[in-house]
């Protein structure tokens, strides 16, 4: 069984770049590691199983501080499901308002997309920079 693996495993591991993980320490999402005598980082196995946390919800939108306060909850032992609940609520209003802004938005350039086939470049006035765009208010 292996007791430590160096940074580069690790990354190879998880499949990220040795920065990202340097970076997650700084960051305060991972402890800092052992060193070897030469000063190399050395992690303990489990490490990997933190790292993934941390890619997956950062691939569902979870900021650093959202996912340092799970790992937080973690750390004393206690499970954070309700609180990856709430975080996964919110997030998901946060995607259900966006959709919605970009519906709008898609009506808008559609709307565009019309005036500009009908439009004659000729009728544009010399003191306006494009009509397609002013065009609709």
């Amino acid at each position: 069984m292996m007791t430590s693996m160096q940074i580069g495993e690790v990354a190879r591991n998880v499949g990220m770049a040795t920065s990202a993980i340097r970076f997650y320490e700084e960051a305060g999402l991972l402890d800092e590691p052992d060193r070897t005598a030469s000063g190399y980082r050395v992690y303990d196995p489990s490490v990997i199983n933190r790292l993934t946390f941390i890619q997956a919800g950062q691939a569902v939108g979870l900021t650093l501080n959202e996912l340092r306060d799970v790992l937080l909850i973690r750390d004393r032992g206690e499970a954070p499901c309700r609180h990856v609940r709430e975080l996964i609520d919110t997030r998901l209003q946060e995607v259900d308002a966006k959709i919605r802004g970009l519906r709008a938005l898609k009506k808008e350039l559609n709307t565009l997309a019309k005036t500009a086939v009908d439009l004659n470049p000729a009728s544009c006035p010399p003191d306006s920079v494009c009509k397609i765009l002013t065009s609709v208010t």
